[in-house]
């Protein structure tokens, strides 16, 4: 069997991550990387075996100078268009990290370009794969709530993640980085689209860190099929948090419910001289050397559907649309009003 050969764009943390599932996956040759600090790129490249020749810090050399596939954009939320529309344009098929763009006229000219080149596209929308969620999910699907109703979302990080974590935090915003799966989830679970928003957010703690960015945004989301969320997204909890999100769902059916509590699940306690907090076991824990999480699990099946050719659920209209859905987030917020999605 051939092996999907996958070249690298963004070799941040979580492209490092990148690398190392397809460096394990049997159906995978990683053979190309792509960073504006060539020594971020090359020190992938050296740690899973990339030739020289194929590090790179300009995109566009690589789709000219590397053979390759698919191409894996894992660049900041701001920075998707450009690499997304030239991989598409050289007909290579494409992962990318959340947001797939943050204005609409780059979720279109990438809709456009996708489509005229026949590509393939999958955004990481890895909440689907929370297993929690998927149990949610089917139990939704098999009727045992009746008929869904509302719900309550709340996904929060502590204030490392965009005043240490993130060094372009303040040129995105909260929505983008955790809304997106917010707002993927619901129309997930719900089985259909976002109608209408309102939304509000306040600013000032983050701004007085020196990072100029929203708090958080508080929004009422309207769905086609008649069913209400209300989804809490902030950048503010305390470092002191013993989780680095705060996560919270509430699903009310017409016959049930169902709460999950992501946080702080308890299932492990650790206790040390100098703190006490509760190791992820769900989202990006490793076990005897191998990446378990379950944000990992989206990007093993994005390659899995590149090997047997398979349609994907996550689909690139979903990408779009959760776009569009926060674009509209964003409107709202700032003119203190409902605001209709348009798609």
């Amino acid at each position: 069997m051939n092996k999907v050969k996958v070249a690298l764009i963004g070799a941040g943390v979580w492209g490092q991550t990148h690398a190392s599932l397809y460096y394990e996956h049997p159906g995978v040759e990683l053979v190309g990387v792509c960073d504006i600090e060539k020594d971020r790129a090359t020190k992938i490249a050296s740690k899973f075996g990339i030739e020289n020749e194929n590090v790179f810090t300009n995109h566009k050399e690589m789709i000219k100078n590397c053979d390759f596939d698919v191409a894996a954009i894992v660049t900041p939320d701001f920075l998707h268009r450009e690499f997304v529309i030239d991989c598409a344009e050289a007909k290579k098929d494409i992962i990318c990290e959340k947001p797939v763009a943050t204005t609409r006229q780059d979720v279109l000219d990438i809709k456009e370009s996708i489509n005229r080149n026949n590509v393939r596209l999958m955004v990481d929308l890895h909440n689907r794969f929370s297993p929690a969620f998927a149990a949610a999910k089917e139990s939704v699907d098999n009727g045992e709530i009746g008929d869904v109703y509302h719900a309550y979302f709340r996904l929060n990080d502590t204030k490392y993640v965009p005043t240490q974590m993130l060094s372009w935090s303040a040129k995105s915003s909260i929505l983008w980085f955790l809304g997106s799966h917010t707002v993927d989830t619901l129309r997930w679970i719900f089985n259909s689209e976002v109608k209408r928003v309102y939304s509000v957010s306040r600013k000032g703690v983050l701004s007085k860190l020196g990072v100029d960015t929203e708090d958080f945004y508080m929004t009422t989301l309207e769905f086609e099929n008649g069913c209400i969320a209300q989804m809490e997204n902030g950048w503010i909890t305390p470092e002191t948090h013993p989780c680095i999100n705060d996560l919270r769902f509430n699903l009310m059916g017409t016959k049930g419910m169902i709460n999950l509590d992501l946080s702080n699940s308890q299932l492990i306690e650790r206790y040390t001289e100098e703190k006490a907090d509760h190791p992820d076991i769900l989202v990006n824990h490793f076990i005897h050397g191998k990446a378990m999480g379950f944000s990992y699990q989206s990007i093993r099946y994005f390659i899995d559907r590149m090997i047997d050719g398979k349609e994907s659920f996550i689909t690139a209209e979903d990408s779009y649309n959760v776009s569009f859905v926060i674009l509209a987030i964003l409107e709202s917020a700032r003119r203190r009003e409902p605001v209709d999605v348009v798609y």
